[in-house]
């Protein structure tokens, strides 16, 4: 089986061709060994980054830019991306708060990527 990628390691972009057999995995078109990483990492076991938002409690911004800590397999974005739309947070966050640690058991922590500041509630 052949698979054709775009690399996005570098910004070269080499196309690439991953030919999977028995015998393992051969990749042409790369002009460097993180593109054959790269490849090989693609077509084994894809990861990507996720970034959102997360509803905020008592912000002077109603929502706060987040990111993953690190790459997760990609079939975990959905799950991934519905405990973030599910999740609120309580001001102030500052970036680099962790608001979801470990979630759902990926090793990845989904970080404030801004700072928001807490508003008093007017009684």
């Amino acid at each position: 089986m052949r698979k054709a990628l775009t690399c996005i390691i570098c910004p070269n972009g080499c196309p690439l061709e991953a030919e999977i057999s028995d015998a393992g995995i051969t990749v042409k078109g790369n002009l460097c060994i993180r593109g054959e990483e790269y490849a090989k990492e693609e077509v084994l076991d894809p990861k990507r980054t996720i970034s959102s938002s997360i509803r905020l409690l008592h912000g002077d911004m109603e929502i706060v830019s987040v990111r993953l800590n690190r790459p997760v397999p990609k079939a975990m974005i959905f799950p991934i991306m519905e405990a973030i739309r599910e999740a609120r947070a309580e001001a102030p966050v500052h970036i680099g708060d962790v608001l979801i640690p470990d979630v759902l058991s990926t090793g990845a922590d989904v970080i404030a990527t801004r700072n928001v500041a807490r508003v008093e509630e007017k009684v």
